[in-house]
């Protein structure tokens, strides 16, 4: 233990937290895509909004309360785990509801966004975009002048297949993140404790020298 501990330790520094990064993007991008394709007057659109809002939100104010209490910082971080989980079965239901496929873990498109590292909602929008007129001359048979015969309702439900699934990856990838740094709090709240414990360690090192 170091001989300086100092009472309340470096805490918040938030925005330096990939899985803080992550979870933003996922945000970003949900706000979108329910602004897009889900009625902003359901239920549905507000749900999904505040469990992406909540992923955030508690990451940042595990981080700040730190200081004081690992034991809330741990607590608030399986929140937003779980708010994202929760956000996951909402983007899940949306292509299940409408017979839209949902990737495989072996589908190479995820792989290509992780890659990626998008880095705002407008990369992600571009990569979509980029995708689907990728895909889209060889999505169907061609007829006599060359084009998809593709149904426009087919061809219309591509973007919200490709959407949905961007912001499940981006997802996929918060939780994982998420999955490290509570493993990480949860090993190190076992063998430190917490504001308790190093309360009574900064009192003791401090008799000890008088």
């Amino acid at each position: 233990m170091p001989s300086h501990e100092p009472l309340i330790p470096k805490h918040g520094g938030y925005r330096k937290l990939k899985s803080f990064q992550v979870a933003q993007l996922v945000y970003d991008v949900t706000v979108r895509f329910c602004d897009r394709y889900i009625d902003r007057r359901s239920r549905t659109h507000d749900q999904m909004v505040q469990a992406a809002r909540s992923g955030v939100q508690n990451i940042a104010e595990g981080s700040q309360a730190s200081g004081t209490s690992k034991k809330t910082e741990l607590k608030l971080t399986n929140v937003a785990r779980a708010s994202l989980e929760e956000l996951k079965l909402d983007y899940e239901d949306f292509l299940r509801q409408r017979s839209l496929p949902a990737w495989p873990r072996s589908d190479p498109r995820r792989t290509e966004l992780v890659s990626l590292r998008p880095a705002s909602a407008d990369a992600v929008v571009v990569w979509v975009k980029t995708v689907h007129e990728r895909e889209g001359g060889r999505s169907g048979p061609s007829g006599r002048d060359g084009q998809s015969t593709k149904s426009t309702s087919s061809i219309s439900s591509t973007f919200p297949e490709l959407a949905a699934n961007a912001a499940l990856v981006l997802i996929a990838v918060a939780c994982s993140l998420l999955d490290r740094q509570i493993a990480v709090l949860a090993k190190a709240f076992e063998q430190e404790g917490g504001f308790t414990e190093r309360m009574y360690r900064v009192r003791k090192t401090n008799r000890d020298r008088r």
